[in-house]
């Protein structure tokens, strides 16, 4: 076995490498234009998936807590049957 890397073979032929300079590359080009139109559409295809259940829980939520508030008090407490 060679150094680093160098296997000590027949030199390898046929095989070709492209490569694109560091300062070519745009990571993010389109990436704000993309995601105004892109993004906006699918937020609004995805929305009855997280829209609904929030809604849902947020009325439970509301719900629980007027309805613990009311027991606590006075008339809550008459009409359970307590005290």
């Amino acid at each position: 076995m060679g150094w680093w890397g160098s296997m000590g073979g027949p030199k390898q032929k046929g095989i070709t490498q492209y490569g694109l300079s560091h300062f070519r590359q745009r990571p993010f080009a389109g990436a704000l234009h993309g995601y105004i139109f892109n993004g906006y559409a699918r937020i609004v295809s995805q929305a009855p998936y997280f829209v609904l259940p929030l809604g849902f829980a947020y009325g439970v939520y509301t719900w629980a807590n007027q309805k613990a508030a009311w027991l606590q008090t006075k008339e809550g407490h008459a009409h359970g049957g307590e005290h």
